[in-house]
């Protein structure tokens, strides 16, 4: 089930509130849990079992870890557990990619398994992962209780897209949350707005994404229209997903942390990365980069541990080479910045910012490829590599009929929009406005938003990729 669909705003999200506010505190971690199992189990009711099998490991050796804390066994437990959730991701995630690998090595013709991708197992493994490490490194006390822990693991509006909530931020909020009007209208604001970034923005750029790759008419112009379309959709997407569970999660009691913060004004890729998906980052920068040694090491290390970092980065994305390439290139791009790139972008003004854009679209570009050679094409073509006319009808018409489109996004992915708003309500007319102006405004976009789910409109989930 998707929050941009009909089933999930009309029918799922109305009853799960009517449950969750209607039962006592004690039992609502209960209906938050068995309602997420039922969004969860919507599609593939199959799929339940195997997160049912991690939480219940994740649950039980959190608690053997905290008892042998100390000791030996504490240790193993906590090896266990790590190897368990890996296993378990790397059987569904990356096994049919490691085989067609050993086949092209070998020449062998192993056959692949060809098993369905659990949704949302990246997140809620690396969920299980962070919460056994911190039990382990006494962050935080092991969960006694199986429901709470359950619910925070399966908890619906972070689940499929996250972010990728730590159990040591949420513990205390698990059992003793607030739930206030104010914090009731807050979530819905950041829920809408969630939604008609991903409908009304990520969507129809996504539209063009599609035209570009079915086009029979290809020019320079269309290349950077599309990789254009295409950062924005990412991000609006994404983006949008991360606003619509953090809405949800305050509508529920809870305090979910950013996970984007405008990262298409970074000049740099490494502020690039303290403002894309932040979640992610922190993660592998906690449970993976500083046990490595961080920066603490000699340099060879330390661009030895970069690499690591964002081959792995790459990987969780998804089991194909373009992802792996994909963090081997910011891997480079941040050691060369570390060396010496970032002591020149920082004399400049407009050109950091040019520098930045430029890398993040080739970027992504990657990202989206089919295979490596997909992507070498179309990066060369951006380029004029492949002898393209500069310009095509096709392209012309989809920049006059998504122009707009793209302006409003360019536009909306930087903090402008959101200063515009803080300066009026600075003024006792604007705060006047914006009070009565708001709830009509997010009910226009609801509308719209409706109507363009019952249209049927384009709509596609970027996270089964994942």
């Amino acid at each position: 089930m998707l929050f941009s669909s009909i089933p999930f705003l009309f029918y799922f999200l109305p009853v799960v509130l009517i449950l969750y506010f209607a039962v006592p505190k004690k039992l609502k971690n209960t209906v938050l849990l068995l309602s997420s199992l039922f969004f969860y189990g919507w599609g593939e009711p199959k799929f339940l079992i195997f997160m049912l099998i991690s939480i219940t490991q994740g649950y039980v050796f959190g608690l053997l870890i905290e008892k042998y804390h100390g000791m030996k066994r504490s240790k193993v437990f906590l090896v266990a557990s790590v190897l368990l959730s890996l296993g378990i991701l790397g059987y569904y995630k990356y096994a049919d990619f490691f085989i067609e690998n050993f086949n092209a090595l070998t020449g062998m013709s192993l056959p692949l398994l060809r098993i369905a991708l659990p949704i949302g197992i990246s997140f809620y493994t690396f969920q299980i992962l962070s919460y056994a490490v911190d039990v382990y490194r006494g962050d935080t006390k092991a969960q006694r209780n199986f429901i709470n822990l359950a619910a925070y693991i399966s908890m619906f509006p972070q689940l499929i897209a996250g972010p990728i909530v730590r159990y040591s931020d949420i513990a205390l909020q698990l059992e003793n949350r607030t739930h206030s009007i104010e914090k009731f209208a807050l979530g819905v604001r950041r829920f809408v707005i969630g939604l008609s970034k991903k409908i009304l923005l990520a969507n129809l750029l996504g539209e063009v994404v599609a035209v570009f790759k079915a086009t029979s008419d290809p020019s320079v112009l269309f290349c950077w229209v599309y990789a254009f379309s295409y950062i924005l959709h990412v991000y609006f997407d994404f983006s949008g997903y991360s606003d619509m569970a953090i809405g949800l999660g305050k509508i529920f009691g809870f305090d979910f942390l950013e996970n984007f913060n405008y990262p298409y004004i970074s000049s740099s890729a490494t502020e690039f990365w303290r403002r894309w998906h932040m979640s992610l980052g922190s993660w592998f920068r906690d449970y993976l980069y500083i046990p490595m040694g961080g920066n603490r090491v000699s340099k060879p290390r330390f661009f030895f541990n970069i690499f690591v970092v964002w081959m792995a980065t790459g990987f969780w994305h998804g089991a194909a080479w373009t992802f792996i390439l994909w963090g081997v290139y910011f891997a480079i791009i941040l050691i060369v910045e570390k060396l010496f790139l970032l002591k020149f972008l920082q004399k400049t003004h407009i050109l950091k910012h040019i520098y930045l854009l430029l890398i993040v679209t080739v970027s992504f570009v990657l990202f989206d490829a089919a295979n490596p050679l997909e992507a070498l094409e179309r990066i060369g073509a951006m380029f004029g590599a492949k002898g393209l006319p500069l310009v095509s009808s096709e392209a012309i018409y989809y920049l006059k009929s998504f122009g707009v489109i793209l302006i409003i996004s360019a536009v909306g992915a930087t903090p402008l929009p959101s200063k515009l708003i803080s300066a009026l309500g600075k003024k006792r007319t604007g705060t006047a406005v914006l009070t009565f102006a708001e709830p009509l405004v997010l009910t226009a976009l609801l509308t719209v938003c409706t109507a363009f789910l019952i249209d049927g409109s384009f709509n596609p989930f970027l996270y089964f990729r994942f």
